[in-house]
């Protein structure tokens, strides 16, 4: 998705990129009419549209990670699963929900079943929230998510995702020493919690800082428990230096890292 406040989609997945050393290769899949404060309507890029720029990309250099966030359509899924497939030792990053849109932008029950069905399978790393988690999770069983994570995710561990990265699965304190907790599965079940100072926000982008950190991690051949972690701590420092452009919500700082240029001085 193209965001014209470069919060989400993929303006903020290549500032993230350059900000780790990347160079990201840009594939739109809508547009987004969008402040810091809302998502006001979207505009779906043609499935056609979509395979012919990823394409031209991958017959003119290499890749060394693939991030998929949000998508509009079952056919731009069946596209860039049918792509990536051609790619089976490249990391793919799966972060299909936007949580800036109605539902997440995936209202759809057909929507989700197509991405369980043909991204999930193929990917390194599915992130995504408890509510995420527990909205996908209609698509295969009734009922309430109360003490359903563990099960939820071996679902999808079960159809073939490496990881499922589940994030705000914690909160413990109060006030400045607060925090809150992410937490990594695999095929096997838990293997690893991850937890960050709590800051009051409200933030805009915050979960697709941590997807795009993540694949500019792999991308760096980075193994896939130490780059989740490096990404966390990356997003923790971007929304530690957030900053409010406008009159709605902080934009993660993606070069809080970078030195400050100095002023030029009169001559």
């Amino acid at each position: 998705m193209s965001d014209p406040v470069g919060a989400v989609g993929t303006q903020a997945d290549l500032a993230a990129f350059a900000a780790l050393g990347c160079h990201g290769l840009a594939v739109t899949t809508g547009l987004l009419i969008a402040d810091t404060a809302r998502v006001e309507d979207v505009q779906e890029v043609d499935a056609d549209w979509v395979v012919d720029q990823a394409r031209v990309v991958l017959e003119d250099m290499p890749v060394a990670a693939f991030k998929v966030g949000a998508l509009a359509s079952i056919e731009q899924a069946s596209a860039i699963a049918e792509i990536v497939s051609d790619y089976p030792d490249v990391p793919l990053i799966l972060d299909p929900f936007l949580s800036s849109l109605p539902d997440s932008g995936l209202a759809d029950d057909d929507m989700l079943m197509a991405i369980r069905q043909i991204l999930v399978p193929q990917s390194t790393v599915l992130l995504l929230s408890q509510v995420e988690l527990a909205r996908m999770a209609e698509t295969w069983r009734e009922g309430g998510s109360e003490g359903m994570l563990a099960a939820d995710v071996a679902e999808l561990t079960g159809m073939g995702c490496e990881f499922v990265l589940v994030t705000g699965t914690g909160a413990s304190g109060k006030g400045a020493g607060a925090t809150l907790s992410n937490t990594l599965f695999d095929a096997d079940g838990e293997i690893g919690s991850f937890s960050w100072q709590h800051l009051p926000g409200p933030f805009t982008g915050a979960g697709s800082t941590i997807s795009a950190a993540l694949a500019a991690y792999m991308a760096h051949q980075g193994e896939a428990v130490e780059a989740i972690q490096a990404a966390q701590e990356f997003t923790a420092g971007a929304l530690a230096h957030a900053q409010r452009f406008g009159m709605g919500k902080l934009v993660p700082n993606k070069f809080f890292q970078a030195i400050p240029i100095p002023p030029t001085s009169n001559p």
